[in-house]
């Protein structure tokens, strides 16, 4: 059983963004630090990927864990409520991550995942993405 109401509950995840979340802002704030230029949500590209470096030929998703399902991570818990429904959510979103990520590919684009967890750990991240991104 849900604690909260369901007009409480609806309204909580209406507010959930898709787009320049917390985790993608800090991933550009690290990226700007390192001295790239890039673009943001471009809707021409499969999945409208969260960071596009046209430049080095790459893309950069920031996925949460939750909704990403991030394996074994302890932040991509199932909720105890509505199982099926969150189950089939989930199996739509990693089945979308998986066609994007390989239509990006066949179009010669290179790409990089950046979970939400790994963010705890800004030095370890900017170390990523520059190897990443060098060795394009």
């Amino acid at each position: 059983m849900d604690r909260i109401s369901k007009e409480r509950r609806s309204w909580n995840m209406s507010r959930i963004q898709s787009e320049n979340t917390k985790p993608e802002k800090i991933v550009r704030s690290i990226l700007h630090r390192l001295g790239y230029r890039f673009r943001i949500h471009r809707k021409d590209l499969a999945g409208k990927p969260d960071i596009v470096l046209a430049r080095y030929n790459s893309v950069i998703f920031v996925h949460g864990c939750f909704w990403h399902r991030h394996k074994d991570c302890k932040n991509a818990s199932i909720p105890k409520t509505k199982k099926k429904f969150w189950e089939k959510k989930f199996k739509t979103n990693i089945e979308r991550d998986i066609k994007v990520k390989n239509e990006l590919k066949s179009n010669g684009w290179r790409v990089l995942v950046v979970w939400e967890c790994e963010l705890s750990d800004i030095e370890s991240v900017g170390g990523e993405l520059e190897k990443f991104l060098k060795n394009s």
